[in-house]
């Protein structure tokens, strides 16, 4: 399948700091299977506040948006869907002639996931991260019955999101934590890849995870988690149902749950074949 770039092409892209081929493959895959005439492309950034004119000068019709950006676009833009101004955080903006308005779909694929794959909300929670994404997710599973604790670094933002949710806050793993999600870029392809999000004692203790790391879904937590036996929500899955929300924005259509899945495991084998490129 190719995509036919023309005067006429409406172009959307996403916003990384480190950008991914997954993005760009899932909706350029779908793009050709419905015959749109749109096109897909990542970007890194150099000055996030140029960038984010440029969608409205350029007439860029969305652009997906990534770590560490989720929060930092917020005052660019002319307004903010309730998922997003209630999770103080963007991970999607819509261009509506020349007006930016602010969505996040990471929410809603968190809440789904969690759902479809049976975790027990009564399970206490250990959430790694303090971020924008950590914020989706660890409202989504507030949201759905789950209790727990952000686990950061960065006491500022830590405390401020665990006071939000009713949480605890802590530097440190509790050794009750029965579901482990990491939601950092520990995992990620480049300098922290070979870093394990979670300890193998801490492990010990879990009986489901969750990794919100894309690149590659293949995380040494979900590697590890897997031999374990754990049941795992790896960030593929995560990305496949933001990304299909996203796609919906863009373009006014939604794709059905086969062509979902289909454009998943295009991007993921995409993906296995640059691994061993």
């Amino acid at each position: 399948m190719v995509n036919l770039v023309d005067r006429d092409t409406t172009l959307c892209i996403s916003l990384a700091a480190r950008p991914s081929n997954h993005g760009v493959r899932f909706h350029n895959w779908l793009y050709a299977q419905l015959g749109l005439n749109y096109f897909y492309k990542s970007i890194a950034p150099e000055d996030i506040t140029a960038a984010v004119v440029g969608i409205r000068g350029l007439g860029i019709r969305g652009a997906g948006v990534s770590m560490p950006y989720k929060q930092e676009v917020i005052p660019l833009l002319d307004s903010l869907d309730p998922s997003a101004e209630r999770l103080e955080s963007v991970n999607t903006i819509v261009n509506e002639g020349g007006h930016l308005t602010g969505y996040n779909t990471d929410y809603l694929a968190v809440k789904s996931l969690v759902e479809t794959h049976r975790i027990d909300p009564a399970l206490p929670v250990a959430l790694r991260g303090s971020g924008g994404m950590a914020s989706a997710v660890a409202t989504a599973l507030s949201d759905a019955g789950f209790h727990g604790t952000i686990v950061a670094r960065n006491h500022l933002t830590g405390t401020r999101l665990a006071s939000r949710l009713g949480w605890e806050y802590s530097t440190e793993v509790p050794g009750e934590a029965a579901f482990l999600v990491n939601v950092t870029p520990l995992g990620m392809r480049g300098p922290e890849e070979s870093t394990q999000a979670f300890s193998d004692a801490d492990l010990a203790h879990a009986q489901a995870v969750c990794d919100a790391v894309a690149m590659p879904v293949t995380t040494p937590l979900i590697c590890r988690s897997r031999t374990l036996g754990l049941p795992v929500i790896h960030g593929g899955e995560i990305i496949a149902l933001q990304a299909a929300e996203q796609f919906a924005l863009y373009t006014g259509i939604t794709p059905t749950p086969a062509q979902v899945r289909a454009a998943e495991e295009y991007a993921a084998s995409q993906e296995a074949l640059d691994a061993t490129a």
